[in-house]
């Protein structure tokens, strides 16, 4: 499950006037450094961790924490070339304004396009574990079911308006942090009772995989739990004082949500120091089970399938909301994506496209989706790593040891980390990946005439 709300001031799925032109106004400066960590943190979601457990853990032979390790390793020069881009850039839009501003609007162009296939992804992962987790609870009705289900509801909902779910991910994140916490518990009673534990394991391995690429493997999967920190970023219009409070909190909240993920990954397999899954896809079910019993299943399913529903909400809200800002600046047919519902006041064709492509969550398995949207989110990464070296070594001028430091070996290394997880994806999700950039350099081609006119602006402010 990855969380993925509007970033400004929680999900408003209703266009109104009001917002409307609110938008192009300026947003009030309220934010500290405290409050834009805990944004980030509930974007991120504690309990991501079990979305992927499973597969990862059959992927890594048991190694999850040491993925994780990596994994953070390279988020952590990642986050803080995010910290100085927004540093140098204030504005909301994230990777996408960072790569348009320092390399123009062709790359710029290509950057978003690639965000576009992430956002397109990730109301599919909450709609499968949807799925997966209730047919586990309820085996007599097919995953299917709930998956059609819930893709036909959340549409509905945002066709319809709904005026805030603030609350609501409130009393999710509220849940799901009593979770965190009983689970540890159960699970510290459990391993007490349990004789000798081996705490190297989880970084060894189980011995059913071997060699470090399996890691790097796992490594670039687990990236889509580290989207939560560039959210951050989109609030720079309402942080206090945006060129330091908000590259501190990109940061923190990286390194807060990886020390999460690493910790509860190492209780996990410590517990269930097993990779012999009832369904690697819903693994975690079998850690919980060991942990505390049908109580903690019961506990963990439902704040999971919660969770995964709000998310649902707000991930399909957002990517409508691109889709129709594009088909309103006319980079996408202004007609079918650029209308707003004269009852509801809601980009209805859009949300319905999100919809129908959400219905590939029938035909493909997490493995895939998930990789697809640690595709997209590692080419942001890497853009923004680079984006750093342009904008400050390049264009600024910037020079001295000490600028070639901050400048050029800190955002090289972040962007040789990325690269270096970006290829150890499977070829399949690789060649699906760059065939869609692809299809977006042709589209840009068609939009440009040739590449005679100007190359169109995304609005990925969302």
């Amino acid at each position: 499950m990855s969380h993925h709300p509007d970033p400004q001031s929680q999900p408003t799925p209703a266009l109104s006037a009001d917002a409307t032109s609110a938008s192009t106004g300026h947003l009030r400066r309220a934010l500290g450094v405290p409050s834009l960590v805990f944004f980030g943190l509930v974007y991120m979601v504690p309990l991501t961790v079990f979305t992927t457990y499973g597969i990862v853990t059959e992927i890594t032979g048991g190694r999850v924490p040491l993925a994780y390790v990596i994994t953070l390793v390279a988020m952590v020069f990642t986050a803080r070339s995010y910290a100085k881009m927004s540093a140098a850039l204030p504005f909301a839009g994230s990777a996408y304004t960072y790569t348009q501003k320092t390399f123009g609007a062709g790359v710029g162009f290509a950057a978003g396009w690639a965000l576009l296939l992430d956002y397109l992804f990730l109301p599919m992962i909450n709609y499968l574990v949807i799925g997966l987790y209730l047919s586990a609870a309820l085996p007599m009705i097919p995953a299917w079911v709930f998956v059609l289900t819930a893709i036909v509801l959340v549409t509905v909902l945002n066709i319809i308006g709904i005026v805030s779910v603030a609350r609501a991910n409130i009393v999710i994140i509220a849940a799901q942090g009593i979770f965190i916490v009983t689970f540890a518990v159960l699970s510290a009673v459990t391993l007490s009772g349990s004789g000798t534990v081996d705490l190297a394991a989880p970084f060894t391995g189980d011995g059913s995989v071997d060699g470090f690429g399996a890691v790097m493997a796992g490594a670039a999967i687990l990236c889509l739990s580290f989207l939560g920190f560039d959210a951050v970023s989109t609030l720079s219009e309402e942080a206090k004082d945006p060129t330091t409070s908000v590259p501190r909190a990109i940061v923190i909240a990286t390194v807060t949500g990886g020390l999460i993920y690493i910790v509860l990954s190492l209780i996990a397999q410590l517990v269930y120091p097993s990779n012999a899954f009832a369904d690697p896809e819903s693994g975690s079910l079998d850690v919980m089970a060991a942990a505390g019993g049908q109580f903690l299943t019961i506990f963990f399913t439902a704040a999971y399938v919660a969770g995964a529903c709000g998310s649902a909400l707000t991930s399909q809200a957002s990517v409508s909301r691109i889709l129709y800002a594009m088909g309103r600046d006319g980079v996408l047919p202004r007609g079918f994506f650029g209308r707003l519902s004269k009852r509801f006041l809601t980009p209805v064709w859009a949300t319905i496209t999100v919809g129908v492509v959400s219905l590939l969550a029938l035909a493909v398995d997490l493995t895939f989706i998930s990789e697809m949207v640690s595709f997209g989110a590692l080419m942001a990464f890497s853009a923004v790593n680079l984006a750093v070296i342009k904008h400050y070594f390049i264009d600024g001028g910037r020079r001295g040891a000490r600028a070639v430091l901050s400048f050029i070996v800190l955002p090289g290394i972040g962007f040789g980390l990325t690269v270096w997880l970006w290829t150890s994806l499977s070829p399949r999700t690789l060649l699906i990946g760059l065939a869609w950039l692809a299809i977006g350099i042709a589209y840009l081609a068609v939009v440009t005439r040739g590449f005679r006119r100007p190359t169109p602006s995304l609005d990925l402010s969302e």
